[in-house]
């Protein structure tokens, strides 16, 4: 399949009046775009101005019969991890150019979150974008190709990771590697381990997301 040819869509929260930033929300493996739409009602009061994007991933998820994947998963290792996210890379990074185009904004007013896999792209593809996003917030994710990161990075956006200490499916040990690689190579990066928590979103994982989004759009507390 040609990368080219692919459209991303998926459903929008978008404010009442003008566009002053995006969240775009990268969903899970056998998920969709609907999965983490949800998101931005827990973070739209914070984020006045604010469109939410939650695109579908372009392919039907191979292992679940329901839902889309970003990537295939038949394998599960680091090189099928790399070679996921190196081929659907492409696809998302046209669809954020045209994002930007669409509502007329820089790219410092674009913030990527993403869960589980879509955390491996948001992760994967803010750094290799030669313009500056505002931030990147990966919940439950792992960083692709951590080896090849010095060589290939071209910015270095703000992230927040946050990781369950119980994650059955993405070990928290993820989230150690992916914070030392980061931080090795330049990348201010806060890491959160979530006592308890499974592959999955808490309440106070969203309250340090919400925290940190509004810090990156440079909005004031009240």
């Amino acid at each position: 399949m040609s990368t080219s040819s692919i459209r991303l869509d998926g459903p929008e929260r978008l404010p009442q009046g003008a566009v002053s930033r995006v969240v775009v929300l990268l969903h899970g493996y056998g998920a969709d775009g609907e999965d983490l739409i949800a998101l931005a009602d827990e973070l739209t009061d914070a984020l006045p101005g604010t469109a939410f994007l939650s695109p579908h991933g372009p392919e039907p998820c191979e292992a679940a019969g329901f839902g889309r994947q970003w990537f295939g998963l038949a394998e599960r290792t680091p090189a099928e991890f790399d070679r996921g996210t190196d081929g659907v890379a492409p696809v998302i990074d046209r669809w954020l150019d045209r994002v930007l185009a669409r509502f007329g904004l820089l790219p410092s007013a674009l913030a990527l979150v993403g869960f589980s896999q879509g955390a491996m792209l948001a992760m994967h593809v803010a750094v290799r974008r030669p313009s500056l996003l505002a931030g990147v917030v990966g919940f439950s994710g792992l960083l692709p190709a951590p080896g090849r990161l010095a060589a290939e990075i071209r910015t270095r956006p703000p992230m927040l990771l946050i990781h369950g200490a119980a994650d059955e499916v993405i070990p928290v040990a993820a989230l150690d590697l992916a914070e030392r690689s980061l931080k090795d190579v330049g990348v201010a990066v806060q890491a959160v381990r979530r006592p308890g928590l499974g592959h999955g979103i808490d309440g106070a994982g969203l309250d340090q997301a919400r925290r940190f989004l509004r810090h990156a759009f440079a909005l004031s507390d009240a």
